[in-house]
């Protein structure tokens, strides 16, 4: 005879089951607060200092890290994305804590803000480019430009009004020369056969998938320069700018 349960007892069973997979989904969700609590330790950081950089109320992360208040969806990505923390670790606890394994390097530099190093741009040329690899002079820490690899002061009047001499400029790495924001500025250092160049310019589309275009902001400085890809050792897109009055 088949032992047939009834669909009362089935039912009680979907609850039940229902029942341990929420409980399960609610005790994920009051580890994130504790798993925000694990990097802002392995960082060595305050919750002043882990905070404050995101959202003004780092008075309620006490709570939110004792699993005492949950934290919004919204702010749990700005914290994450900020400090490039894997959002399946935060949800799951497996997995690594941060994206693409962040080297102990990263997350020093991560503490610290993004480095600024005086250097001349035009005097550099690719062989002895391993500026971003010395001691800078100090780090600045300012949330829109921390994604960036670099301050820099850019000198000569090429480039005014978009970037003055003795402006600082935050530069970014990009290492898909095929992915180009046309018109933006950016930092090209170029090998021997393109003399060695390190330039800031515009660029600009070439009706040579293979080449590109670099041209001066200053209307003053007539006359485009041609460069192929394969010349460029390494470039970097100029996110923004910081303007130091002269007192």
């Amino acid at each position: 005879m088949v032992n047939v349960r009834s669909f009362d007892e089935k039912l009680k069973s979907k609850e039940c089951f229902n029942e341990i997979v929420l409980e399960d989904i609610d005790l994920q969700v009051n580890k994130i607060g504790s798993r925000l609590g694990e990097v802002r330790k392995v960082m060595e950081m305050t919750k002043e200092e882990f905070y404050s950089p995101v959202t003004k109320h780092v008075s309620n992360f006490t709570a939110i890290e004792n699993g005492k208040r949950n934290i919004g969806r919204r702010l749990l990505d700005d914290i994450a994305k900020y400090y490039h923390v894997s959002p399946d670790w935060l949800e799951t606890g497996e997995g690594d804590m941060f994206e693409e394994g962040l080297s102990n390097d990263e997350i020093s530099a991560m503490k610290k803000g993004v480095p600024y190093f005086n250097v001349n741009l035009s005097e550099i040329s690719f062989e002895s480019f391993n500026t971003l690899r010395e001691p800078p002079e100090y780090y600045v820490n300012f949330r829109p430009f921390n994604d960036c690899d670099a301050y820099l002061p850019i000198y000569g009047d090429s480039m005014y009004p978009k970037y003055a001499s003795g402006e600082i400029i935050a530069v970014r790495e990009i290492r898909n020369f095929n992915i180009i924001q046309w018109g933006e500025a950016y930092l090209l250092i170029g090998d021997e056969r393109a003399n060695s160049i390190t330039t800031v310019k515009l660029l600009f589309e070439h009706s040579s998938q293979n080449k590109v275009i670099l041209r001066s902001s200053n209307p003053n400085f007539k006359g485009d320069t041609v460069i192929d890809k394969d010349m460029i050792k390494r470039m970097f897109i100029v996110k923004g700018k910081v303007t130091r009055n002269q007192l």
